[in-house]
């Protein structure tokens, strides 16, 4: 039976970015993942990295915004688990682009997509390192009151601008 080793690698980004991370498996992932984000959100920043997992191995990187490349780039480094990717935008929301992203013919799952502080659990063994899972935020703090459920409507309709 192969040893493991457990590290926890904390996500890196801006605080008005989100980040999602996901599992993908061919070369061809970073120039996909930049077509899907180009083309989902006018206006929007983003860096992409994949971490090719045969060949080269190289951390393929894409994007619009040399600083959100940078980022991804250096989260991808930072776990440095097969065949994953790092996609860090600004302007936008992961529900933008979320629906298209798990729909790329090479996207495997997705295990993130957040702007909370985010920690993801890698495994590693003498093949290599893969994400077991993520920490994605801070635990409950209750249950939300009738006034709770006014003020997340009320940011949901009037200030983010979505319609109930």
């Amino acid at each position: 039976m192969a040893d493991i080793q457990w590290h926890i690698v904390q996500a890196e980004f801006p605080s008005d970015c989100n980040v999602i991370v996901g599992q993908s498996h061919f070369i061809k992932t970073a120039e996909d993942l930049y077509e899907v984000m180009a083309t989902s959100a006018p206006g929007m920043e983003f860096g992409v990295a994949f971490c090719e997992a045969s060949g080269d191995c190289k951390i393929r990187y894409e994007g619009n915004n040399q600083e959100m490349v940078d980022l991804a780039v250096r989260n991808a480094r930072a776990i440095a688990c097969g065949h994953t990717f790092f996609i860090i935008l600004r302007k936008a929301y992961p529900l933008n682009v979320l629906d298209r992203i798990k729909n790329c013919q090479e996207v495997c799952r997705v295990f993130a997509a957040t702007a909370n502080p985010l920690q993801i659990i890698v495994a590693q063994t003498e093949q290599g390192r893969g994400i077991a899972g993520v920490i994605d935020g801070f635990p409950p703090a209750g249950v939300e009151t009738a006034e709770d459920i006014e003020a997340r409507r009320d940011l949901l309709n009037r200030i983010i601008g979505y319609k109930r």
